[in-house]
Parts: C-alpha cells; structure tokens; sequence
C-alpha cells in the first residue's frame, strides 16, 4: 500500500499509532482471557541518516516495538510507513509477505546475543553469506569475495571464512552478526540491545564500529538499550517507552540536560557520574514494578511509581504532545516540573 509522502520529508520511517497486542489465552479449548498491550499506539519518527535511541526498562515494549517494525511481529493496527529511495512512501504494515520481500532487504537486525543468535553448525561464510545467497544469487566465488570484504569491514580477518562461532569470543560474534546485517545494504539498521551482553572494554569497541560504519554507509539506526549511558554516546534523538508508549522523545543532549518527564527523569538519575568526587547525583529509587501490560492502571500509567503524580493523573491518559520546538511528552505537568537531568545538581 503506497501513502502519501513529500520529497522533504527528512524521515527514513514513520509509525502512526502502531499497536501489537498478544491475546492471553486459558482452558482447553483457549479462550482468550485478556490481552497484553505490548505496543500500545506508539508515533516515532525515524530520521534519515540519524540515530534513534528506544529507552526504558525491561518489559516496557522496546524490542516488540523493533520487531513490529522488521514485520517478524505483524502489527494489531496502526501504520508503518517506510520511505522509499524515490521520495515515496508505503506502509509496511499493510503488505503480505509477498508485498514485504523488496524491503527485507533494506531494514536488517542486529540480535542482542551474539552467541545464540549464531548457527553453531555454520561456518562464518555460510552465516554472512545466507543472506546473499538467497537474495542475489551469487555464484560461490562471489559470494566468497562479498563474505571476505564484510569481515574486513567489520574488523574481521578473511582468513575466519571457515571458521565456526564457537571459535571467536562474544565481542567477535557480535561484529559477524553485524556483518550479517550489513550483507544487504541496508537503509534501517535494528540494533536490539546490541552490546548488553558484551563486557565494557569490548562494547566501546562495538560502538566505536557501529559508528564507523554509519559514517562509511549513511546508515540509519533505531538503537534500542536499558544502558542511558550508551544512548548518551551513540544517539541523536531519544524517545523513551513505559508500558507499550513512548512518554518522551527529543534530541538526546536536551533530554538529558533537561527532561520532561518524571519517568525520564528517574532513568537518567542511573547514569554512572563520570566524576562521582566532584558532586553527588541523587538516585531515584522508583515504587514498584513497571505496569503489567496486560493491565495498565487508569489514567497515567506512571501514576502508581510518580512523585509528582496529583488527581488529574489518575484519571486521564496523557497524550504525547510538543512541549518545545523538538520535545515531546505524555505528562500533564511536562514544562511546570522542575525534572533534573543529568547536569543536575
């Protein structure tokens, strides 16, 4: 399905009220008994060129969201539109397999596990080289050569052609799933927690990695992460998810200089102070869990864990509005609070 798109329209992909709810099934003959609102009417823009980072504790819908976007979750309602190369535009959500095939390549994947999301019983050619193989049709020779140079663009010695996962440390595997990622071309790369499971020295060089290639390859991320610290580094723009919707979007060093949200705020109180001698930071121990997604409480769902929560916020759900040129937030309060942000004393 093509929608209307404009030739300035600076965005790679947009989600219009995109929802991905999963049913809760009981009993013998499964009955469905609720529903989970992972994604729950969520608008993001994704830029051109630029990073996106989704934040927010586990549970909150980041990698739902992520996978609503690549089609492996096909989406309740709502829509994805995509930008075309052409300065047109369709929606993904809309399409059939058949229909989603041209862009599979264009919008890629990069798993947070390096280890499991690996084919132990493959060799790094066989791996990098899947992906060519089914969509170009390379001959062995070609494929061989494109598999030689990804590996050399992702730090990798060709020489590891024929090696097995099993022979490389988490650091490695993760730069051959990025290779991987890369085989296609792609426009959008998905980054789901793409270095949590890598020890500090090695991320710093993961990222150092996936900033390179973006400079090499005008690559477009949406960099999903718990780690605000990361964020901090590899993002332009942030938009920040509680309970299946984003609460906060806006450019990264105007959100954490200066928050809008009390959820936001409570997120940017955990990261590490670089000079913890110098001045004291006051953590924010928030009440609670985040809200079960299968029953969201009334009004805010931040309401239950929020200091500055009052009556109005208890009964009607705040929509995502702009606050200041760039910013937006879910909160009634948003520009009256005085939300400390990282700079903060």
């Amino acid at each position: 399905m093509t929608v209307a798109a404009t030739r300035t329209d600076t965005a790679l992909l947009r989600t219009r009220g995109l929802t991905k709810h999963f049913p809760i099934r009981r009993g013998l003959f499964g009955r469905t008994v609720g529903t989970v609102r992972a994604v729950d009417g969520v608008d993001l823009t994704v830029p051109a060129g630029r990073t996106v980072a989704l934040v927010g504790e586990s549970g909150c819908g980041k990698s739902t969201l992520g996978r609503c976007l690549l089609r492996v979750h096909p989406p309740t309602s709502g829509e994805i539109v995509y930008h075309r190369t052409d300065g047109t535009a369709v929606d993904l959500a809309a399409l059939d397999e058949k229909g989603l095939k041209p862009y599979r390549s264009e919008i890629r994947l990069v798993f947070q596990d390096p280890f499991a999301s690996l084919n132990p019983r493959m060799t790094l050619l066989q791996i990098v080289g899947e992906p060519l193989r089914v969509n170009l049709r390379l001959s062995a020779k070609e494929t061989e050569e494109r598999v030689a140079e990804l590996l050399r663009r992702v730090g990798l010695r060709p020489e590891y052609l024929r090696r097995y996962p099993n022979a490389f440390s988490g650091g490695q595997r993760q730069r051959v799933g990025i290779a991987r990622a890369l085989a296609l071309a792609p426009r959008l790369v998905v980054a789901d927690e793409a270095v949590s499971a890598l020890d500090v020295s090695v991320r710093a060089q993961i990222l150092n990695l996936l900033k390179d290639l973006q400079d090499e390859s005008d690559l477009t991320y949406l960099f999903i992460s718990h780690d605000l610290g990361v964020v901090e580094y590899m993002a332009d723009e942030v938009a920040v998810m509680y309970v299946g919707r984003v609460v906060e979007t806006g450019a990264t060093e105007e959100m954490y200089g200066q928050p809008l949200h009390p959820y936001t705020e409570a997120l940017l109180s955990a990261v590490p102070d670089p000079d913890p001698a110098a001045r004291r930071r006051e953590r924010i121990v928030l009440r609670g869990e985040v809200a079960d997604a299968s029953n969201v409480p009334a009004g805010c769902p931040f309401h239950p864990r929020c200091a500055y929560a009052q009556d109005v916020c208890r009964t009607d759900v705040p929509a995502l509005r702009p606050v200041a040129p760039g910013r937006t937030s879910a909160c009634h309060f948003a520009g009256q609070l005085d939300l400390k942000g990282v700079d903060g004393p």
